[in-house]
C-alpha cells in the first residue's frame, strides 16, 4: 500500500524482454536499502523488486501490467516516478494508494495557472467501468502516474489536476506533455461503494 507521495525519479537503464514479460533495470538514490521481494511503487504500478546489482535494482511487469499501464512504453534513459511501501505508524499524507493502475489516460491540455499548472486528462470511459468504480469526482482524490491529486472539472470520461512547482519539478509531470500516456488509478473509496450500490441492485 502507498500514499501518493512520490520520493523521488528513477532512472530506466535497461529493458529486457522474457517473453510476455519485461525487466526493467532502473537505478535511484535508495537503492542500498533496498532488499529482494521489497514492493515499490512504478508510475503507480505496484512492482517486486527481484534482483539488486550494485547501484541497480530490476524488477518485472506482467503482460496484464503491461497492458493497463504505460509501463511498455518505457525507454531507457525515461525517468519514473518511485515511492516505497508506506509505513502504518506514519502520516497518510496523500490517499491510500494500492498501486494496482486501473487504465491509462491521454494528457489533452497543459495550461499556465499563474505559477502552478493545470493537467487534463481524458480516458475511456464506459457505464459499465463506471458501475465498478472508474470515474473521477471534484475534490476527490485520483493518482496519476503514482502521484496522489485532487480532482477539478471532472466530466464522465476527463478530469483536471492543478499541480505546484515543487510537484512539477520532483515528478516525472516535467516531461508529461499533451499527448502523452500516464498511468490511472482510481479511488480505492470510490470503487468500494460502487460495489456496495451493485449489491444492493442485485437484492
Amino acid at each position: 500500500m502507498f500514499s501518493g507521495i512520490i520520493e523521488e525519479f528513477a532512472t530506466v537503464v535497461d529493458i529486457r524482454h522474457d517473453r510476455d514479460n519485461i525487466d526493467l533495470e532502473l537505478t535511484c538514490s535508495f537503492t542500498a536499502q533496498l532488499k529482494i521481494d521489497q514492493s515499490i511503487s512504478h508510475n503507480g504500478v505496484c512492482l517486486t523488486v527481484v534482483s539488486i546489482n550494485g547501484s541497480n535494482y530490476v524488477v518485472t511487469a506482467m503482460k496484464e501490467t503491461l497492458d493497463r499501464s504505460n509501463l511498455g512504453q518505457l525507454k531507457v534513459g525515461d525517468k519514473v516516478n518511485v515511492e516505497r511501501s508506506m509505513i502504518m505508524n506514519g502520516r497518510l499524507d496523500g490517499h491510500i494508494v494500492q498501486g494496482h493502475v486501473d487504465q491509462t489516460a491521454e494528457c489533452t491540455a497543459v495550461d499556465d495557472a499563474n505559477g502552478s499548472k493545470y493537467f487534463t486528462f481524458k480516458y475511456e470511459a464506459s457505464r459499465e467501468m463506471a458501475e465498478r468504480g472508474y470515474f473521477t469526482v471534484d475534490k476527490g482524490s485520483v493518482t496519476v502516474n503514482g502521484v496522489s491529486l485532487t480532482v477539478c472539472n471532472p466530466t464522465a470520461c476527463s478530469f483536471q489536476v492543478a499541480i505546484i512547482p515543487y510537484t512539477f519539478e520532483h515528478t516525472n509531470f516535467c516531461d508529461i506533455k499533451v499527448g502523452s500516456r500516464v498511468n490511472i488509478e482510481f479511488d480505492i473509496l470510490g470503487k468500494y461503494i460502487a460495489r456496495l450500490n451493485q449489491l444492493k441492485n442485485e437484492e
